[in-house]
């Protein structure tokens, strides 16, 4: 399902914006300001795993200016998964209405935060959609891009999940959708963390909505995108997969006469 409604302000409660950091120390007071910016409301969390080159350091001097940043330092580099999983908890022992996934490096754009925000009225998760009619990419080479549409496509068949863009980045959640999804039970890490999140939401049965964004690759640092992420979700997604088909058909199995009136009812 897609949206393209706009508008801005946070009557969606409170939202805590969660950024995870690895060595972005180029990058950080840039894409708090724009944040800062985009919707004076809501509140930011910076997610440090230790980085070396002093990110945490600008992190907490940010939050020491600006009572709307905050920072919560991790004790080394564990993974994009488990830095959102950390910012999550702390949206929800914050008592944060929504929470919103949004990577340091300028590739999300703050200013189009509105409009996930605008979609999350009449939903649970929004997804800042590059793949949907009217989300595009720039400046990326022809096989990152072409890697990306690959990867969701194969999601969409492994999984069969109605989503354009379950790899990306850019989203937004209801608080309470974090428990029903049972966010602490993930393990995933790189993009096939957003891969889980947005499957689970799916099986769960709550309303997911795409929203398209312009995608920016970085301008400044480097990618933590690595071959190790590419090869965790190809293994995860297909095991995924195949433990669904199963419990599909173990339960056709065990309520035959439920399951043709499911596709009675369905296919009239």
């Amino acid at each position: 399902m897609t949206s393209d409604q706009p508008g801005a302000g946070t009557d969606v409660g409170r939202v805590l914006v969660v950024i995870p950091t690895y060595n972005e120390a180029e990058n950080l007071a840039a894409i708090t300001a724009r944040v800062r910016a985009a919707v004076p409301d809501a509140e930011i969390l910076v997610t440090d795993d230790a980085s070396p080159d002093g990110t945490g350091a600008i992190a907490d001097r940010l939050a020491s200016a600006d009572r709307h940043v905050h920072v919560l330092h991790r004790p080394g580099k564990q993974g994009l998964g488990a830095a959102y999983v950390a910012g999550f908890g702390w949206a929800r022992e914050h008592g944060f209405d929504v929470v919103v996934e949004m990577d340091a490096d300028g590739s999300h754009a703050p200013e189009q935060l509105p409009r996930l925000l605008a979609a999350l009225r009449t939903a649970d998760v929004v997804l800042g959609s590059r793949w949907v009619p009217g989300g595009r990419v720039v400046n990326w080479p022809w096989r990152r891009m072409m890697l990306s549409r690959g990867a969701n496509l194969y999601t969409r068949l492994a999984l069969g999940v109605p989503i354009r863009d379950a790899t990306g980045g850019y989203r937004a959640y209801r608080t309470p959708v974090l428990d029903k999804i049972d966010i602490d039970s993930v393990r995933s890490q790189g993009y096939c963390f957003q891969i889980d999140l947005a499957w689970r939401s799916h099986r769960h049965g709550l309303r997911v909505v795409e929203v398209p964004i312009t995608f920016a690759d970085r301008e400044r640092g480097a990618s933590k995108m690595s071959l190790a992420n590419f090869r965790e979700a190809l293994w995860r997604v297909a095991a995924w997969g195949v433990r669904s088909r199963r419990d599909a058909l173990r339960r056709a199995r065990h309520h035959p006469v439920r399951n043709r009136e499911e596709r009675s009812e369905r296919w009239p």
